[in-house]
């Protein structure tokens, strides 16, 4: 991991990796800037809001990675629902009502904080994971070779 992660930073930082993917053309196609989260809470605050959480109903018991995971599978099955029948479901979501959009922030928390607090219970440092992933997928699908296409890694021919 810290090899990976000393290769993803002689390469470039995260943030200027950012600005230049915004440069190849990850803009909104109406020219607004680009869809950006909130700086806070981070995602050790949000893992802590809900390690909190449970430690205060002695959930903990409950919370062992097995069934974290199942409750995770779960959430993804709800969130899973909202999109089912909506093949209109285009980027922003513009014919979803402030109901169906408030649903769906709710299903996307529920998710998050149950992958958070998974990751948590199996040590994983989930954004140097990312970080380390992000690498490892920059390898396998260098951009000029699979640009434009969805196949898998293993299809393209040198």
């Amino acid at each position: 991991l810290v090899e990976c992660l000393a290769r993803m930073h002689q390469r470039r930082t995260l943030r200027s990796w950012v600005v230049t993917r915004n440069r190849l053309g990850n803009w909104r196609k109406n020219g607004t800037q680009p869809f950006c989260f909130s700086a806070e809470p981070t995602m050790d605050d949000i893992r802590r809001l809900q390690a909190e959480f449970t430690a205060e109903r002695d959930w903990n018991q409950f919370h062992q990675p097995r069934s974290l995971l199942l409750a995770l599978v779960g959430e993804v099955g709800e969130l899973s629902e909202l999109f089912q029948w909506r093949p209109d479901a285009t980027e922003g979501l513009p014919g979803w009502t402030e109901a169906e959009r408030e649903r769906l922030e709710h299903e996307l928390s529920d998710v998050l904080i149950y992958l958070l607090e998974l990751a948590e219970k199996c040590r994983v440092d989930l954004p140097r994971a990312v970080l380390c992933k992000m690498a490892l997928n920059r390898a396998k699908y260098p951009a000029g070779r699979v640009r434009g296409s969805a196949r898998k890694y293993t299809e393209y021919k040198d």
